[in-house]
């Protein structure tokens, strides 16, 4: 037998846990999370053994044995993916009750983490899976005791969290298209500076760059780079609502009035630069992009 999981016993949803780096002479914490054990009948080299869990059916977070080649991080950037033990025999691995983890925007610092945030008693499954083998188990998380709330105050504030982390996600990803947009936008105006037919084309293309511009300084703050420039630049959209996803992903589930009224008024702006950002592209993309299949430039430039 190659693979084979073992249920693991009911856990407490409790957060605490122990440092990633061990300070020699004192003791480890048990970490905060699932823990469970599995067996692999052989060493993997570069097969990929992947973990899967699942709430409700559905895929909520990956984590795989192979270290990831693109990963890069910068200060305030996403935190290093977690990788799957993968050695012949039994391994031990704690699911650490979180969601996937949020895009982030490259080289952009965020005040906050890009940590997806952490789930609610109740069922989940786990899931392995290595060559088109498959095996999973049923996880029961339990409530901390000692916290008095409701099942539905739970989900009541995994309902919270998810819209939010659904806002942020879409935020990174739209800012991640707009700057993939203006890297062409200035790559097509560096080619055709001396191209007369094109003078029109350019000189649209750098109106939207500007449009581009002002609408992703609403969202995002590239001039943070480190802790100490939150003091000198105002954090932007994407920052107010990490802040509140942290703020509301904590043990005791109860969402304050307060913070329900905050998110309604980041979502009010959000549908603006959201409605704004489409507006640019059914619009002044879809202009440039008429007005450049027309002049019929290749696709390739020599000099």
């Amino acid at each position: 037998e190659n693979l084979s999981l073992f249920k693991p016993k009911d856990t407490y949803l409790i957060f605490g846990g122990s440092s990633e780096r061990p300070v020699p002479g004192l003791g480890d914490n048990p970490k905060s999370g699932v823990t469970f054990d599995y067996y692999l009948g052989k060493d993997l080299d570069s097969l990929e053994l992947k973990l899967e869990v699942l709430e409700n059916n559905k895929v909520i977070r990956t984590i795989t044995s192979i270290k990831p080649k693109e990963f890069k991080s910068w200060p305030g950037g996403p935190s290093k993916p977690q990788v799957l033990p993968a050695k012949k025999g039994i391994n031990r691995f704690t699911w650490n009750f979180r969601r996937a983890s949020l895009p982030a925007v490259d080289k952009v610092f965020l005040f906050g983490s890009h940590d997806g945030s952490r789930v609610a008693p109740g069922n989940y499954t786990l899931r392995l899976s290595l060559e088109g083998e498959q095996v999973e188990t049923g996880v029961k998380i339990l409530p901390n005791p000692n916290i008095k709330a409701s099942n539905s105050d739970y989900q009541d504030q995994q309902l919270f969290l998810k819209d939010i982390e659904g806002m942020i996600t879409e935020i990174h990803e739209s800012v991640n298209q707009m700057r993939s947009a203006k890297k062409q936008l200035k790559g097509y105006a560096k080619l055709l500076e001396n191209n007369e037919k094109a003078d029109t084309l350019v000189t649209i293309g750098g109106t939207l760059l500007k449009r581009i511009d002002s609408w992703e300084t609403n969202l995002i703050q590239p001039k943070q780079k480190t802790f100490q420039d939150v003091i000198n630049y105002n954090n932007q959209l994407n920052a107010e609502l990490t802040y509140l996803k942290d703020f509301a992903d904590t043990a005791d589930p109860i969402i304050t009035k307060g913070a329900r009224e905050r998110l309604h008024d980041l979502k009010k702006d959000w549908s603006v630069y959201q409605k704004e950002r489409d507006d640019i592209i059914t619009t002044e993309m879809s202009a440039y992009n008429e007005l450049f299949s027309s002049l019929k430039i290749p696709a390739l430039i020599m000099d």
